[in-house]
């Protein structure tokens, strides 16, 4: 789950970490009073949207005046902001973020993770902040210091002295720092985030070590523990198939192909995924319905990929273990009469009560086609979509 760079901010601010003063605004009015509430002369007017790359869009502005945040606050509520991480459909902003300007000497960068090869949470730092570290890794990585924190052993002051050494940080400026990343790594597990991203971490022209923006990411699994962060979620950003799939406990991603997919297990998923695509087609979706799914919940999978105009044809992948073929065929059926199917649908079937399931299939009426495994599915549902182009 994601949240806004205004949240992420207050967020952190309960682990003392240091921000600038900013509010957030959701019109023209409640920006130009969030800025006159601000000290200035300098304000940041800032889009706030689930992506990257928003300054090189139009979506942060310095200005100098009440007027200028007026301005600028007119502009991008309402505006389809496009960045190289939203696609060329970009991402309408409803929200914007009217922060103190900071007088900057440094630009830094600082970020955390989950390192799924070890088990640990690593920090990433580079002294060239500002930019994409996916640049500097490409071009420059020996510009990019990693340090990892042992959990057996817990967080050591030694980890935010490297940081602040990796940084070419001195004196207050590195004690700073290692106060910073003390408080880091302890929002990291106390709010279970999978990523947080300081980009630009900045030293100011008065020697603070601030965070300017902050982007954070937090473990879905770990969501129940934490419902203050579940209500910070924003809807508008997320894709709305992906939000109903959720609703169901579905894991969906919509992609960008033509043949939706509807598969229990993820490797099975991938699996799946991958010989659609070797037989010369594209995935539309990556949707697990999991092991012990009703027909309740195979029901809502296959409308939500039906509802994506850009699914020319379906492949149903069900290998029966816990999950019974005929449960899978009963949804499929009830969910096709449903929504009046009118585009290729193949299903491959094995593994418990597959008989049943087959039978179930065979004498509803549809026009569903059988595969014998899972080669001769994928080559059926191609076909039949390379046919109806």
């Amino acid at each position: 789950m994601n949240i806004h760079e205004y949240q992420a901010k207050a967020v952190l601010r309960g682990f003392a970490v240091a921000v600038p003063q900013g509010k957030p605004a959701f019109s023209v009015e409640e920006a130009v009073a969030a800025a006159k509430e601000l000290p200035g002369p300098v304000w940041v007017v800032k889009a706030q949207i689930h992506a990257g790359g928003r300054g090189k869009g139009g979506g942060v502005k310095v200005v100098k005046s009440i007027d200028d945040v007026k301005k600028e606050a007119r502009r991008m509520l309402g505006m389809t902001l496009v960045t190289h991480q939203t696609g060329p459909a970009g991402r309408l902003v409803k929200r914007l973020y009217i922060e103190d300007g900071s007088a900057i000497a440094r630009e830094l960068y600082l970020s955390a993770l989950v390192d799924r090869a070890t088990g640990r949470v690593a920090f990433i730092a580079s002294t060239e902040g500002g930019m994409d570290i996916e640049e500097v890794a490409k071009h420059s990585p020996e510009k990019i210091e990693t340090v990892q924190v042992d959990p057996a052993a817990g967080y050591s002051p030694y980890v935010g002295l490297n940081i602040a050494t990796a940084l070419k940080l001195k004196g207050d400026e590195a004690k700073q720092c290692g106060r910073l990343v003390k408080s880091l790594y302890d929002a990291f597990l106390a709010k279970d985030m999978s990523l947080l991203e300081i980009n630009p971490l900045v030293v100011t022209k008065q020697g603070n070590v601030v965070c300017l923006d902050a982007k954070i990411n937090f473990d879905d699994n770990a969501l129940f523990r934490h419902k203050d962060i579940v209500e910070l979620r924003d809807l508008d950003e997320e894709d709305p198939m992906e939000v109903e799939a959720s609703k169901f406990d579905l894991s969906y991603v919509k992609l960008d192909g033509s043949i939706g997919c509807m598969v229990n297990g993820a490797g099975l998923a991938m699996a799946t995924m991958d010989i659609i695509k070797l037989y010369g087609e594209e995935p539309a979706n990556f949707l697990d319905v999991g092991g012990g799914a009703s027909r309740e919940k195979v029901t809502a999978a296959f409308k939500i990929i039906v509802s994506d105009p850009h699914v020319k044809g379906i492949l149903v992948n069900i290998f029966g273990g816990i999950m019974k073929c005929d449960i899978i065929a009963d949804g499929i059926v009830a969910a096709a009469k449903e929504v009046h199917l009118s585009v290729p649908l193949v299903v491959r079937l094995e593994g418990t009560n597959v008989e049943k399931g087959k039978e179930i299939l065979a004498k509803s009426g549809l026009p569903i086609v059988s595969g014998s495994d899972l080669a001769d599915a994928a080559q059926k549902i191609v076909k039949a979509v390379k046919e109806a182009k």
